[in-house]
């Protein structure tokens, strides 16, 4: 667990749609995105939404900084991480 992670499961934090809305583009397309499809890896958002994986990787971390989304390691391939979105409703 990372130290981001670590800080995000002691304080609980969720982030709201108020937060996604002064993200990039790319940041609100990978949100809604994973609005509708409960878990994704990278690579399945990348061909969801036609971006880059560079620009898919780039929203993801936005994502994650403002508290959006939630990862962990896919059970079927752990080089694989598996992405939700995690916003209050």
């Amino acid at each position: 667990m990372s130290a981001s992670e670590s800080l995000r499961h002691e304080t609980d934090q969720r982030g709201t749609w108020d937060d996604v809305r002064d993200l990039p583009p790319s940041a609100k397309l990978v949100a809604k995105v994973l609005e509708y499809n409960e878990t994704m890896t990278q690579q399945q958002i990348a061909d969801e939404t036609l971006l880059p994986s560079r620009t898919v990787r780039y929203a993801l971390n936005r994502l994650d900084e403002e508290h959006v989304i939630d990862s962990r390691f896919s059970f079927s391939d752990a080089r694989k991480r598996l992405y939700s979105l995690d916003i209050e409703a």
